[in-house]
């Protein structure tokens, strides 16, 4: 039963840091699920209401951060409200219309074609385009970090536990 648990653990956290890359995927609601999994295999004991605090602020912060991300890269560079609803629509079907392309395809044509719609030039559109990917890769950067973050505490939390 232990192999089994820490195989849905590991697997989690793996599909939870595929998440950062891949939108579909749970990103970390898969890592945060992984907790809840090690307590029903194991025990909820180690983790305090401390433990839960921590994981829930960063969990909360990495959802603000991951929309608040993009929509500044594309804020930054003179996008507007189209082209961050352009942005994401692409983000989330773009892997679906240009499987191996589409991650960074989408967003910026979602981006592009937003801008396009409230009315800028081209020249402008490009560069609210380039604007979500540098959202995209900051957002990215920084899921990285947080989820990260979220499993070195779960092992730490553990060990010292």
């Amino acid at each position: 039963m232990d192999i089994l648990g820490w195989t849905l653990i590991v697997l989690l956290f793996i599909i939870g840091m595929a998440g950062t890359i891949y939108p579909i995927l749970p990103g970390a609601i898969a890592i945060y699920a992984a907790y809840f999994v090690y307590g029903l295999f194991f025990s909820f004991e180690p983790f305090g209401v401390f433990f839960w605090i921590i994981q829930s602020l960063i969990f909360i912060v990495l959802f603000i951060a991951d929309y608040a991300v993009s929509a500044w890269g594309v804020k930054r560079f003179g996008g507007t409200k189209a082209s961050v609803i352009g942005s994401t629509i692409g983000l989330i079907a773009g892997p679906f219309v240009i499987p191996a392309f589409g991650l960074i395809i989408g967003p910026f044509a979602g981006a592009v074609i937003g801008e396009l719609i409230a009315g800028a030039n081209f020249e402008k559109s490009l560069k609210v385009g380039w604007g979500s990917l540098v959202g995209l890769f900051t957002s990215v950067i920084v899921k990285v970090i947080l989820q990260s973050a979220m499993i070195i505490l779960f092992v730490l939390w553990l060990i010292f536990n």
